[in-house]
């Protein structure tokens, strides 16, 4: 491997780099690692990702060095917030010298970490000294039965739990929990999910079952408006609508009006937000994806790999967003795309 390219990519102002529809380049999602030891139907089911699937190769996944360049290269393009995602990213050894090493890059403003809490109580306290500002963790129902049902038929329910209240003592906060709703799975366990959390600074984020990939046989007919999730849930506890905390927020916030927390609803299905999105993604083998529903991407790897300098790679970046013209969730019911064009599976680069 060719020496790191010590040139530095000038800062730029946020939202200098902008795509065809004006979207700046301003959050980056890393996924460090393709394996995961959930197999949640709506990402990883089984059928597909049985014990004989080939994932990457230690060679074939960008190395900590490799991807700590990236990071600097995006953040002199604009980005302030980093997201570290899989797959699974705990199963990636020694993960905490990478958000040391990712914490110290100047204008970094955010190092977030998404996760399914199974690995989490162990490496909280190790995470946050070394740099780590929050965590999300996917947790789609408390109700044990329920819990297997939607990752896969694991057991580790107590687990992820004992990792949400490790993750809060460290001091990663706020902490979000993404729970992706399916008509008829886990819709009867919502109030359940909420009322566990209700009284504390955790956030549950309620998410539409999307169409992500090819392989989790979504059909509309399983998602679950965030619509009538509004209304459930404001029969149980009266709920109102807080405003953004930023331009571009995903989630839309509700909080409870007795003062016990607050809720978040992720509507990509029903209420699209391309027109906000500022999100790069790099999959664990150094490609770029300018959408979560990709179906091609830019090799990052292999200039890396082939003594490019940090501003050819810089300009290659600079090239794709410009051309960037994504809005898949708003075109979902428009044209149909072929049925060869295959999007790529959301394990391979992160929710």
């Amino acid at each position: 491997m060719a020496p790191e390219d010590q040139t530095v990519v000038p800062l730029r102002a946020p939202g200098a780099l902008v795509d065809r529809l004006g979207r700046p380049l301003h959050d980056l999602r890393i996924s460090v690692m393709d394996r995961c030891n959930f197999r949640c139907p709506y990402c990883m089911p089984r059928s597909s990702f049985d014990d004989h699937y080939r994932f990457l190769t230690s060679g074939e996944r960008l190395s900590f060095e490799e991807i700590t360049r990236l990071a600097r290269i995006f953040v002199g393009l604009g980005v302030r917030k980093l997201r570290l995602t899989g797959g699974e990213p705990l199963l990636r050894g020694n993960l905490a010298e990478l958000i040391g090493d990712l914490s110290a890059i100047d204008a970094v403003e955010d190092i977030a970490l998404t996760t399914n809490g199974i690995l989490l109580a162990q490496h909280a306290a190790e995470l946050k000294a070394h740099g780590l500002h929050r965590v999300t963790v996917s947790l789609d129902s408390i109700d044990p039965s329920t819990f297997r049902q939607m990752n896969g038929g694991f057991d580790g329910l107590e687990q992820v739990l004992a990792g949400i209240d490790a993750a809060r003592a460290a001091g990663l906060a706020p902490l979000k929990i993404n729970a992706v709703i399916q008509r008829g799975v886990n819709d009867h366990a919502v109030l359940e999910l909420l009322e566990r959390f209700r009284g504390t600074d955790v956030i549950v984020r309620l998410i539409e079952y999307m169409d992500v990939g090819n392989r989790n046989q979504w059909a509309r007919e399983g998602v679950m408006p965030s619509r009538e999730l509004v209304d459930r849930i404001a029969a149980q506890w009266p709920i109102d609508p807080a405003s953004r905390h930023y331009p571009g927020e995903v989630a839309e916030r509700y909080v409870y009006r007795d003062g016990a927390g607050e809720i978040g609803f992720i509507s990509s299905v029903t209420q699209p937000f391309c027109g906000g999105c500022s999100r790069a993604r790099i999959s664990s083998a150094g490609v770029l994806y300018t959408c979560l529903f990709a179906t091609q991407g830019l090799d990052l790897r292999a200039p890396l790999r082939s003594g490019a300098t940090n501003l050819d790679i810089a300009d290659l970046i600079r090239r794709s967003w410009h051309a960037r013209e994504d809005r898949y969730s708003e075109q979902r019911h428009g044209t149909p795309k072929p049925a060869d064009e295959r999007k790529i599976e959301m394990f391979y680069i992160g929710g």
